[in-house]
């Protein structure tokens, strides 16, 4: 999905993640809280998503807010990334100014070897979150531009819904 945070100075930021999951407590994703992505979030919990399909002319919009996950979710998670992922999650230092790709190559190499005789723990600074949503847009592409859009929001306790003209 596509991610949308706000950086310190309100500029929105946009980036591609891996959605690992929802539910009626909302989307989940996963991420190093170094990175641009967990300086915003820790900043501004605000953010808003985007699926598209353009095969199927689709698109799903949501906004909302993230709440951290429960550490035992996370390290559920954590442990299914095959060793590669989980080695690059201590070799990565996302989102931080890379010489050349030999530097990440030897980092990953680093790790490999601290972490030889045994699976290679969750780094204390990797996490999740879950996005929970206050609005949803469902958008389905017509002939002519002659588009489908439905919103569902949040207000107060109840969830209302309505067309929008495309």
């Amino acid at each position: 999905m596509a991610l949308s945070t706000l950086a310190s100075d309100g500029a929105p930021r946009l980036r591609w993640v891996l959605c690992k999951g929802w539910g009626e407590d909302g989307l989940r994703f996963f991420t190093n809280l170094g990175s641009e992505k967990g300086r915003n979030l820790a900043a501004d919990v605000r953010v808003a998503a985007a699926f598209h399909w353009a095969a199927m002319h689709r698109q799903v919009r949501v906004e909302g807010a993230v709440e951290p996950l429960p550490a035992a979710d996370v390290d559920a998670y954590y442990e299914s990334r095959p060793r590669l992922s989980r080695l690059g999650a201590w070799a990565s230092r996302q989102s931080q100014p890379l010489a050349d790709r030999q530097e990440l190559l030897d980092s990953v190499r680093a790790v490999e070897t601290r972490f030889q005789a045994q699976t290679p723990p969750r780094p204390p600074y990797w996490s999740g979150f879950r996005i929970v949503p206050h609005r949803w847009e469902f958008w389905q592409g017509r002939e002519g531009r002659l588009h489908d859009r439905r919103v569902c929001q949040l207000v107060g306790d109840a969830w209302l819904q309505w067309a929008l003209y495309p």
